[in-house]
């Protein structure tokens, strides 16, 4: 049974910096995209970074030079380290997983496996 579990979040002031981790098990995904989204209340959930199976990465234009997805394949993990952090930020983050390639999408629909979520509060 495939699982992906996050962790890291928290709560945060302006500014301030968090990193998420995913850790995959039931099998690899060192050669597929995977993805990091972020659902705030009320709102549809939004892409916010991927990375393909070869280290490529695409980032929303909210987080470009703020955030960072990286990916360690020999611990099936994915991380998202997050600087200079904005009230904006707060949501639920998912990590997510493309079951069958290493091509990336900001699509959540073309994501077979996610995560359950971690909260991520950014105070003002």
């Amino acid at each position: 049974q495939v699982q992906l579990v996050e962790s890291g979040g928290g709560l945060v002031q302006a500014g301030g910096s968090l990193t998420l981790s995913c850790e995959a098990s039931g099998r690899t995904f060192s050669t597929n995209a995977m993805g990091w989204f972020r659902q705030a209340l009320g709102k549809e959930r939004q892409f916010v970074a991927a990375i393909s199976g070869g280290g490529a990465n695409t980032y929303a234009d909210s987080v470009k030079g703020r955030f960072t997805i990286s990916r360690d394949t020999a611990r099936n993990t994915v991380y998202l380290h997050m600087n200079s952090l904005k009230p904006e930020d707060t949501g639920v983050y998912y990590c997510a997983a493309r079951g069958r390639t290493n091509v990336v999408s900001s699509w959540p629909s073309l994501y077979d496996f996610w995560g359950q979520g971690t909260q991520v509060t950014v105070s003002s």
